[in-house]
């Protein structure tokens, strides 16, 4: 029989968080520090909105590139968080969740061979999507002696004849690492001067807690006609399940992500636009709210960390902190088992997220502060008697 299965989706690797969490799923009593989403509820008056939808029967396919208003406002919020302006009827796509935007990014862009530039660690879909694009993945190693941070000289070294995109994956998943005015300005130099494009995958940026005032590399001159930017509502308004995102950019590529989204999905949920159009409304204390606590839980686990010898930088966005356990001798993967099995602690191996992630673990803090405390006691317990040996 001729094999029905096609040779670059047989090769790709499985998300090793999913395949880490299904040994997790079969055992009892684990407290879990791995999945990447809000513990709190989606706020009760982005929930009735969508509730509402239901109930006046609004339940029709919206225009493939969404409902008008939530595009509207979407410009509203990009208008007031980065005083950037779209126009929402060429430059703004609905998508089922940020994620689908970024396949819809790769799939309208990229030609056969055509590279995209992915700076590592970083969210497990790039690569993947990049390969069934028909592109040709190039990893750019973070370092953490740069914060995890791309720097100007690592991205010239990448850069070939053959580069096509960018990926810009700040805030970071898994590390919390983020890109400063300073950073994405001689980015965007040579992103100009070598004349490629960008993907910025900004769907943590409501949850950043440095002094300095968040940007985005679309702030740059140039850079908002060189710029597919990726966003969405999982993470700062807890609506994971809701599965919302956009992109804005060049009418150009839009009109193309938006040819390739109406043939594969046609519409994002219509409920969840009802929902997601109250949540740029009035949902900026909510986020605020969010954002205060996950930031308390940040600075509990880096003095943890710091009490227990355990090196960490600090991260200024998303909700993960990224430890160093390099000292004890074991992979990441090896270190995350024994954690699992000895404490019924999960967390994740950094490996992961990609090669260069060997001796780190991710750890979200989207969890309450009493499980963040009695995880740490836990991870205290293991790393002792590591030391003992």
């Amino acid at each position: 029989m001729r094999n029905p299965l096609a040779d670059k989706v047989v090769e790709m690797k499985p998300s090793g968080i999913r395949k880490f969490f299904d040994i997790v799923s079969e055992m009892e009593d684990v407290i879990s520090l791995g999945v990447g989403e809000p513990d709190f509820d989606t706020p009760w008056h982005i929930r009735d909105e969508g509730i509402y939808s239901l109930e006046k029967g609004r339940t029709f396919y919206s225009s493939n590139a969404g409902l008008k208003e939530l595009r509207m406002e979407i410009c509203n919020y990009m208008d007031r968080k980065l005083s950037v302006r779209y126009d929402y009827k060429e430059e703004v796509l609905i998508t089922v969740g940020g994620s689908e935007a970024i396949d819809l990014a790769m799939r309208a862009m990229l030609n056969p061979g055509e590279e995209v530039l992915i700076p590592q660690p970083c969210f497990v879909s790039y690569e993947p999507c990049t390969i069934l694009a028909g592109g040709v993945p190039v990893v750019i190693e973070l370092k953490e002696e740069n914060e995890f941070r791309l720097t100007a000289k690592e991205l010239l070294d990448a850069v070939t004849e053959r580069t096509k995109i960018l990926v810009l994956p700040f805030p970071n998943n898994p590390t919390g690492a983020i890109m400063e005015r300073k950073d994405l300005e001689e980015i965007a130099r040579i992103v100009e001067e070598k004349d490629i494009f960008v993907i910025s995958d900004e769907i943590y940026s409501e949850l950043f807690y440095h002094d300095e005032k968040y940007v985005s590399i679309v702030n740059m001159p140039g850079m908002k006609e060189r710029t597919v930017l990726i966003n969405g509502f999982s993470k700062s308004y807890a609506m994971t399940g809701w599965r919302l995102g956009y992109a804005c950019g060049p009418k150009e590529i839009m009109k193309q992500m938006t040819k390739v989204h109406q043939f594969a999905i046609m519409c994002a949920p219509t409920t969840s636009q009802y929902a997601a159009i109250e949540a740029l409304k009035n949902g900026d204390e909510d986020v605020e709210e969010m954002r205060k606590e996950y930031n308390r839980r940040r600075r509990y686990l880096l003095y943890a960390f710091r009490e227990m010898g355990l090196p960490c930088f600090e991260p200024y966005g998303a909700f993960y902190v990224f430890p160093c356990i390099k000292q004890f001798g074991l992979t990441s993967d090896e270190f995350a088992t024994r954690l699992l099995e000895e404490e019924k602690l999960a967390v994740v191996p950094g490996t992961a997220f990609g090669d260069c992630g060997e001796g780190y673990l991710r750890i979200s803090y989207a969890y309450s502060l009493d499980n963040l405390k009695a995880a740490i006691g836990k991870l205290e317990n293991f790393i002792r008697r590591l030391r003992a040996d």
